[in-house]
């Protein structure tokens, strides 16, 4: 995930005062990327096991689901929902 938006992210739940040090920028950005790798690589061994080769939203919802991250469940499904409705 690029710097640009995990330093926007931040700043909206930081007072606007707060200054943010390079140094923590990195490590939000490596826990991002870690977490994305984990979640993935869970969805990716779903679509192994089931012989597909592409991982679908649902592969992922799943990958969550299984790694014990359900509090995400709920809004994610309506977020995917109404990305697929507007889609259409």
């Amino acid at each position: 995930m690029p710097i640009a938006n995990i330093t926007r992210t931040m700043r909206r739940v930081l007072p606007t005062h707060a200054r943010i040090a390079d140094d923590a920028k990195e490590a939000i950005q490596e826990c991002i990327s870690e977490f994305i790798s984990f979640i993935t690589a869970e969805a990716n061994r779903r679509c192994h096991n089931d012989y597909r080769r592409t991982v679908t939203p649902e592969d992922v919802l799943a990958a969550m689901a299984s790694l014990g991250f359900n509090n995400y469940l709920e809004p994610l499904t309506v977020f995917l929902t109404n990305h697929r409705a507007h889609n259409l």
